[in-house]
């Protein structure tokens, strides 16, 4: 089986755990070929904490959770330096927290104070903590798939917006059709009856890690011509500098993408190609994954918010007033 079967096969077997949100796994699939991190943004009772187990299940990986809540401690999830005792000695030994897992469940994130809201900036970033001047470096394999809720807001501290830009993809969750919510219910009794019955569970495929870093390999390789690293450029341009594409783009957007944007976007779309077979990049890749990519990067006006117009509605017209570039 080739390297971009066995990715198919993963992305098919969370679908089934997970039913309904096709377009959402494959977002995720995305995000993990391109090694970066995900937000996942919902009403309660999406699936969103279903989905990473999902991811977790059946990739040959270490999950750990993190309930985010407003008294957690920087310590409680970088880990912390811990006196023991050996043969009558006295040392000092680092015992690493859940941030050294492999898949990061960071549940309702936006719950936590800005302190430990901050111990994740580095880990997200260069992969490696530092505690009591010390780095440690974070696995091979590591994404953390951040969660919150849209409507709660009481209780919350907002993210900021160096740690938003951190994500490559802010993924956001919808409800299923009527049919696939038949659908779920049938998937949850049967799952029921099995716990019931003390059956053991198989999850089917798990994917070695080998595997993805395999697919990351050839995803390097797809070419990208300079006609779409301008079309990229573009984009990115058109959000910080509105008034050369469009007079309601000028109202909507206070503050534009960073450079952390286009390289998010360019490596998304490269997996968008690999994923789609092809050994290049076209216009459509990246026009796939502009809005998970762009929506949590752009700063609305106040105009734009007191007329109820979303970060995906200006992307929407971003998409209209910039040409592909030859």
């Amino acid at each position: 089986m080739s390297v971009r079967s066995s990715i198919l096969e993963l992305q098919d077997s969370i679908n089934q755990a997970v039913l309904g949100q096709e377009a959402v796994v494959r977002q995720i699939v995305l995000a993990l070929l391109a090694n970066g991190h995900v937000l996942l943004e919902s009403l309660p009772g999406l699936a969103k904490t279903r989905t990473v187990r999902a991811l977790a299940t059946h990739l040959h990986a270490q999950m750990s959770r993190i309930q985010f809540t407003p008294d957690l401690l920087p310590s409680d999830i970088t880990g912390t330096e811990v006196l023991h005792s050996e043969g009558g000695n006295h040392l000092i030994q680092f015992q690493p927290g859940p941030l050294f897992g492999n898949v990061i469940l960071a549940d309702e994130i936006n719950r936590a104070p800005a302190k430990v809201q901050a111990a994740l900036l580095e880990a997200m970033e260069e992969r490696q903590i530092t505690v009591a001047g010390k780095s440690h470096l974070l696995p091979d394999l590591f994404m953390v798939l951040a969660t919150q809720n849209p409507i709660e807001q009481e209780g919350t501290y907002p993210l900021p917006e160096a740690q938003m830009d951190r994500f490559l993809m802010k993924i956001l969750m919808d409800y299923p059709q009527p049919a696939q919510e038949a659908d779920v219910l049938r998937l949850l009794r049967g799952e029921e009856t099995a716990k019931a019955k003390h059956a053991a569970s198989t999850p089917g495929l798990v994917l070695e890690q080998q595997v993805l870093f395999d697919a990351r390999l050839e995803l390097s390789g797809i070419h990208v011509s300079a006609g779409i690293d301008g079309y990229i450029i573009d984009l990115i341009n058109a959000t910080r500098h509105p008034a050369a594409y469009d007079a309601e783009l000028v109202r909507w957007i206070r503050i534009g993408a960073s450079p952390r944007g286009a390289i998010s976007l360019d490596r998304a779309a490269r997996a968008n190609a690999w994923l789609e077979s092809r050994e290049f990049v076209t216009p459509d890749d990246i026009r796939q994954v502009l809005h998970p990519v762009l929506r949590h990067r752009l700063q609305l006006s106040y105009d734009a918010v007191a007329d109820g117009i979303t970060a995906d509605q200006v992307l929407d017209r971003l998409l209209d007033k910039v040409a592909i570039a030859a």
